[in-house]
Order: C-alpha cells, then sequence, then structure tokens
C-alpha cells in the first residue's frame, strides 16, 4: 500500500510530461533574459565567443562567461545537477506510473532506471572535473546551455522510461542480462579512461599511471609544457572516453527493443543517435582547439595514436 501509494505520487510526473517539459523551456528562456541583461554589467568577464555584438547570437550563446548572484556560480550550478536530478525524477516517475498501470515493474523498466542511475550518480560524484571543461572554462552562459541544462537533458535523456511505460517490449531475462552487461561494460570504458587521465593530471609519478608513456609538447599560446598521454587507454584511441560514454547509451536505449518494432520505438533511440552527432562535433572542435595550441606537435601527436573512437578502425 505505501509504494503504491508512493508510485502515485511519482506518477504525477508521467501525467504532467508536457507541461513540465513547457515550463522548463519557458524558464530557460527567462533565466536566459536575465543572464543577458546582467551581462553589461561593470567589471563582467565576458565570453570570447559571445561578444560579439549580435544582440540575438550572444543571447544564444551567452556574453558573461561565469555569472553569479553573490559567490553562487548559476553556470557551475546549473551545468550538471539540475538537469541529472531531473532527469532521474521523471524515470522514476515513469517507473511509478507502469507499477500504478500494470501492478508490477518490467525489466527494461529496471534496467534503464540502473544504467541511467548509474550514470548520473557518475557525473556527480565526478563533477568537478566540469570545471576543466570548455562549457565552463570557455563558453558564455546563454540559452543554449540553459535550456540544454534544464530542459533538454532531463526531457530528452528520459525518453526511454517514458516509452517503456505504455510500450515494454518484454525482453527475456538472457536479453536484458546482455544488454546489462554490455552497459556496464562500457561505462567501465568510460570511467577507467577518465580515471587514468585525471589521476595522471594530478599526479603524474602516481603508481597506477607513473609507468605510461606521455609525448612533450608546447604549449603556443602560454609557452608552458604539457604531456600528452601515449599509451594505456589514451594510447588505444584520442577519445576513447567518448567510445565508452556513446556505447553506454546505446546500451539505454536497447532496453526498449529494436528500433522500428514498436510504435514510436524509433524515437527510443534519439539519445544515442543525437549523442554520436554532439561527440564527433565535439571531437572536431577539441581537435581545432589542440591544433591552434600545439601546432605541428599536434600533428604528431596524432601519428602517435591514429584512432579518434575506435582502435583500428575510426
Amino acid at each position: 500500500a505505501a509504494l503504491a501509494g508512493c508510485g502515485g505520487r511519482l506518477s504525477v510526473l508521467y501525467d504532467e510530461f508536457p507541461a513540465l517539459a513547457g515550463a522548463a523551456t519557458l524558464f530557460s528562456a527567462g533565466l536566459s533574459s536575465y543572464l543577458y541583461a546582467t551581462s553589461f554589467k561593470e567589471g563582467a568577464l565576458l565570453a570570447k565567443g559571445g561578444n560579439s555584438g549580435n544582440p540575438i547570437y550572444d543571447f544564444f550563446i551567452g556574453r558573461e562567461l561565469n555569472p553569479r548572484i553573490g559567490s553562487f556560480d548559476l553556470k557551475v550550478f546549473c551545468e550538471l545537477r539540475p538537469g541529472l536530478i531531473g532527469w532521474v525524477a521523471l524515470n522514476l516517475g515513469f517507473l511509478a506510473k507502469q507499477y500504478q498501470s500494470t501492478g508490477s515493474v518490467s525489466g527494461s523498466m529496471l534496467l534503464v532506471n540502473l544504467l541511467q542511475g548509474l550514470y548520473v550518480w557518475d557525473s556527480l560524484y565526478q563533477e568537478q572535473a566540469i570545471l576543466s571543461t570548455m562549457d565552463i572554462t570557455t563558453d558564455g552562459f546563454g540559452y543554449m546551455l540553459a535550456f540544454g541544462d534544464l530542459a533538454w537533458v532531463p526531457f530528452t535523456y528520459s525518453l526511454q522510461a517514458r516509452y517503456l511505460v505504455d510500450h515494454d517490449p518484454g525482453l527475456s531475462p538472457a536479453m536484458l542480462a546482455l544488454i546489462g552487461c554490455c552497459g556496464v561494460g562500457s561505462y567501465a570504458i568510460f570511467r577507467l579512461s577518465n580515471s587514468q587521465k585525471d589521476q595522471f593530471r594530478r599526479d603524474p609519478k602516481h603508481p597506477s599511471v607513473k609507468h605510461l608513456e606521455v609525448m612533450e609538447v608546447d604549449n603556443l599560446q602560454t609557452g608552458r609544457r604539457s604531456s600528452l598521454l601515449v599509451s594505456g587507454w589514451w594510447g588505444l584511441a584520442r577519445k576513447i572516453n567518448y567510445t565508452g560514454d556513446w556505447l553506454l547509451s546505446l546500451s539505454m536505449s536497447a532496453t526498449c527493443g529494436c528500433p522500428g518494432l514498436g510504435k514510436w520505438s524509433i524515437l527510443t533511440y534519439f539519445y544515442p543517435i543525437y549523442f554520436a552527432v554532439l561527440l564527433i562535433h565535439r571531437a572536431g572542435r577539441d581537435d581545432h582547439f589542440c591544433t591552434e595550441k600545439y601546432g605541428a606537435a599536434w600533428k604528431e601527436y596524432k601519428k602517435r595514436v591514429p584512432y579518434i573512437f575506435v582502435p583500428f578502425l575510426i
């Protein structure tokens, strides 16, 4: 009875999904308007890319680099927490709706909640890693990031669980186990590769990374020396972490069965399709950035590590 009562309260997230998505979009627009207006205050640190003089473009990209209310950094806060926590909350609401409607929770619904919950937990646990990303260090905080963080992430990344409420494919235990193993394996690639790089940045002499081969390059912008890993995970491919990240997104969608076999099932694969485009774009952007940063040394590095995503393939 207690579970049913809790499920009834959470299931309102399924019932009010369109209204909640609309409210998040409007809030993003309101927040972006505030950010644009306050970016003209004296002493504001402006982002290079969002200070073009074109009001529409600057509103979208974001003029101010790290807008604050007092000591509260709005961009750092919004980057992960609201969207990821909202994603999990929506997933739990969809799980509750399925339980309310059928009296049980399917294996697919449970697995997608576990895989996506693991991903969100990892992101929040490793939150400090965002401080070195281009979103934080380079991009302004405008409508693009506000909408992406607060509306796009929770309401598109949760489409698999929403679909499963009414269209569960009834996957066999063996298939669910296979998808689960693929998901966990993909997460391991993502986490272990990122952890190896993070550990090397913190302490290159740590026992877990001191044996790794590196390539010393000069930063043309700062004049400092940098070390690029060319062995371990990062000797396999230059964006091996992206590969694990994408394969995990594919495992999440696989809980909904094969695309095209059920009504609207193709929508459940929107996440890995969109994510692939995003990661390819990011890889290209990073390559351009590093070419400017390291010059000919970057070309030499790419000869040392020729593959971008998959060893011996891509």
